[in-house]
Parts: structure tokens; sequence; C-alpha cells
């Protein structure tokens, strides 16, 4: 992928790395890759100090800031998945997959009243599989310190054309349903945390 040797100090063993899902993806959850041709090294790691360290940095911070000041913060971690994801039991494929890490990323209460809406609004909701949440979920969720972090995979079938990635007629409704959820999910996190108000970012 690149066009030197890497500094010795980059993870190149990892799992998701060999994968081509690195830091710097060199696929799309399609296996589809993403450069004709290699990178230099400088500017993957102009990218990593100009774009990645300082999301990274303003999203600490302002999780750390909303749990000291409303006793919790919630991180919902939005993707989209294709129409074509790896099929359920059955042949089952969701409208929305939650990842929460099998668990150990945000408090199970959080994820039944995040799935319980979902389903109420008509969506059919899995957990955790085909997807249960990448780096962010895994490295920000510490239920133990009042940090949660949910990854929702949407279906882009219900929103766009997947061959042009342009929206279509379902966008409007999904994003007026998804409004839906995050208020009632809001208020249910809040209602549930008794007098402390509680915030969802």
């Amino acid at each position: 992928m690149f066009a030197e040797t890497l500094p010795g100090f980059v993870n190149t063993a990892s799992l998701r790395v060999a994968g081509g899902l690195g830091t710097i993806p060199r696929i799309v959850a399609e296996n589809e890759e993403i450069y004709r041709g290699t990178l230099p090294v400088a500017a993957a790691m102009g990218r990593i100090d100009a774009i990645y360290r300082p999301f990274h940095d303003a999203l600490e911070a302002l999780l750390v800031r909303t749990r000291d000041q409303f006793g919790l913060a919630i991180l919902v971690d939005c993707h989209s998945m294709p129409s074509s994801v790896r099929a359920l039991p059955g042949g089952r494929r969701p409208d929305i997959v939650l990842g929460d890490r099998y668990g150990t990323s945000a408090s199970s209460r959080f994820v039944a009243m995040a799935t319980t809406h979902l389903a109420e609004i008509g969506f059919d909701v899995a957990r955790n599989k085909p997807y249960a949440g990448g780096f962010i979920t895994e490295h920000y969720g510490q239920p133990g310190q009042g940090l949660h972090a949910i990854q929702v995979e949407i279906n882009r079938g219900l929103y766009a054309d997947e061959s042009t990635f342009t929206p279509h007629h379902g966008f409007s409704r999904l994003k007026e349903q998804l409004l839906r959820f995050v208020e009632r999910f809001a208020a249910d996190v809040a209602a549930e945390c008794g007098a402390r108000p509680a915030a969802a970012e």
C-alpha cells in the first residue's frame, strides 16, 4: 500500500491491518481497492497528524466533558452497510445492526432501549452480527467510567441507490425515523438516570 518502508512504530501485525482496514484503509467494505497505486508514507503520516489525531482528541474531550456534566455520555457511532450484508440465520438481512462489542462497550440496558425503540419504529434490528463494533466502540466504550459507545450500522438500501451512492425516496423517511429514535432514546436514558439529566451525543 505504501511507496516506502513504514516506520518501526507502525502496527502492521493486526488482523484489521492485514485485512486492509487499518487507520488508513486500503479497501472499502466490499473488498474494493481504494487506491490505484501506492501512497507516500509522508502523505499518510500527514493525514494522521492533520485529521485523525485532532478528530480523536476532540471526540475524547467532548465525551469526557459530557460525562462530567451529566453523569454519563453515550456515543452513537453511525455507519452504513451494504444491503447485501451477510445474511443471518434464516436468510435475514437486518435494516440496522447495533454493535456493543458483545456487551462490553455500553450498558446492556441502553442497548436494549435502543433496540426496542428502533423495532417499534419498524426496523428489523440485529445485535453484534455481523458488526459488533470497531475501534471507536472498543476505545471509547468504558461503561464502568460512565462512557458508553454503541455502533449503529444502517442498511444503505433504505436510503440510497447503492450503485450510484445517491439518495432515493427513502432518505427523507429514514431521516424522520432516526430523529424520532434519538428523541425517544434520549428521553428514556434521562428517565433511567433519575434526577440527574443525561445526554446522548
